[in-house]
């Protein structure tokens, strides 16, 4: 029963949120809160809820004090660079910005942390996508899938999850599935050009303005810099009725933040060459704590939570040594510090009540009893077939030290080892990075302004088929 109830919860959670009946945080909490009673646990909802935000409590400040952090980074240039390298390889042309949000996604993804991937992601490229009236939505899903294919890294989390509950090396389990991967982030840039070309084709040829050719920054410098110049479609008829002009059912914009040119002007400031905000002679001091910070992340010399903590104060105090100014820069970013802090205290109540009634449990079990004995032999297979949806409707700490001990035990049995069975988890982590239980989605949905079940209809399929190219790619390679 308790197998049943929990499959019903999560397809209840899916249909609601991706209908738009209830929004996500409403979804997290009422939803199992319902089905707590249903099992008749309602009595304990409280203890259930309390442990799930016990347990994500520091993710959610590490989430704030980032967001902070890098939105501090941002407002004083730090990204600037990196915004212009990217500008001068997109050239206004929607396919090389898709293309581009891949690479960004991937390159920064090297730091291991999700959330600073989309922050620095969306706030580089989400001014473009709305100048040039693109799709949010496929800019929110190549990150995700970059990203997914990316967190596989040893210091990522699910490798160094799957290397503790399995006793075994994490750089035995990494190094041979790189080929894997490889492939796996190869059909992801493929992906994105394919996705690209059909933005190009639904929105016409993109020209710039005879005022901005040449240079491709003052797409962005004249919605902030009040310059009056744009960008011009080489097809009117297409693409035309604002950020939402194209008839492509699967590609959403995701929210009212893209469409209206007002709502440009204010969006797009935010990159403004000579914004008050920009500390030039700091660059180097930013950029120097930057490393430092990550440095930090990646040896484990602290608790992220702590890093980012320390790390925001001393951004705040060094660029911004008046306090109204502090205060100023707080304020700017406390919406999606809400916004994503509130979604990680909901997702608490989803995760507490999964994991408190049993439910997960007993769904994973249900899965893995009813492989065929006859499938033995291919439990490299089965565990990465496996792992697709199971990364998606369970947290990473829930799949590798619940589910993939199990599965290891079932593969030993016959003659299938530890590091197969830990490579072929790592399958799945392409889906996993748009999971409704992952607090870095909501830091890239709500960064973007992306409604999140528009992100999941449109980002699920497409992450299920990279991590079967994974998959796919490690079977022939030999490696699974």
């Amino acid at each position: 029963m308790l197998t049943i109830l929990g499959f019903v919860m999560i397809a209840t959670f899916l249909v609601l949120i991706m209908m738009k009946k209830m929004s996500p945080m409403g979804a997290l909490v009422l939803i199992p809160a319902l089905f707590c009673v249903l099992v008749g646990k309602g009595a304990h909802l409280g203890d259930y809820v309390l442990d799930g935000v016990g347990d994500l409590a520091p993710t959610a400040a590490m989430l704030m004090f980032a967001i902070i952090y890098f939105g501090v980074m941002i407002d004083v240039g730090l990204f600037d660079p990196i915004v212009r390298a990217i500008l001068r390889f997109c050239k206004a042309d929607p396919m090389r910005v898709v293309v581009g949000t891949a690479i960004l996604a991937a390159i920064v993804s090297l730091d291991g942390d999700g959330s600073t991937t989309f922050m620095i992601t969306v706030s580089a490229m989400v001014p473009l996508y709305r100048k040039l009236k693109m799709s949010l939505v496929i800019m929110t899903g190549v990150a995700a899938m970059a990203n997914g294919v990316m967190n596989t890294l040893p210091w990522g989390g699910p490798t160094a999850r799957a290397a503790a509950a399995l006793k075994v090396d994490a750089s035995d389990i990494f190094v041979p599935m790189i080929p894997a991967l490889a492939v796996g982030l190869l059909f992801v840039f493929a992906l994105s050009y394919g996705l690209g070309l059909r933005e190009r084709k639904r929105l016409g040829v993109l020209t710039i303005d005879e005022v901005t050719a040449g240079d491709p920054e003052t797409v962005l410098v004249g919605a902030g810099g009040g310059t009056g110049k744009g960008v011009s479609l080489g097809k009117p008829g297409k693409g035309s009725g604002g950020a939402g002009g194209g008839t492509d059912a699967e590609a959403p914009t995701g929210g009212p933040a893209a469409s209206g040119p007002a709502q440009d002007d204010d969006e797009f400031k935010g990159l403004d060459p000579n914004r008050a905000t920009l500390r030039p002679k700091l660059y180097w001091f930013n950029a120097a704590l930057t490393i430092a910070l990550l440095a930090l992340m990646i040896t484990e010399t602290l608790d992220i939570p702590v890093l980012f903590l320390l790390a925001a104060a001393i951004a705040l105090t060094v660029n911004f040594p008046h306090m109204a100014d502090q205060k100023a820069r707080i304020a700017a970013h406390s919406e999606n510090v809400v916004n994503v802090s509130g979604m990680v205290f909901a997702a608490a109540v989803f995760t507490g009540v999964l994991t408190g009634t049993g439910m997960v449990e007993h769904m994973a079990r249900w899965l893995v009893d009813g492989v065929p004995e006859a499938m033995g032999p291919q439990m490299g297979l089965v565990t990465g077939l496996l792992s697709i949806p199971l990364t998606y409707f369970m947290s990473n700490d829930g799949f590798y030290f619940g589910i993939v001990p199990i599965l290891a035990e079932a593969g030993h049995a016959h003659g299938v080892s530890a590091l197969e069975i830990a490579r072929a988890s790592l399958v799945g982590q392409a889906l996993h990075m748009s999971s409704p239980l992952v607090p870095a989605v909501y830091v890239l949905v709500g960064m973007a302004k992306v409604e999140f079940g528009d992100h999941t209809k449109f980002t699920v399929k497409w992450a299920v088929l990279t991590s079967l190219v994974v998959l796919a790619a490690g079977i022939a390679f030999g490696i699974i």
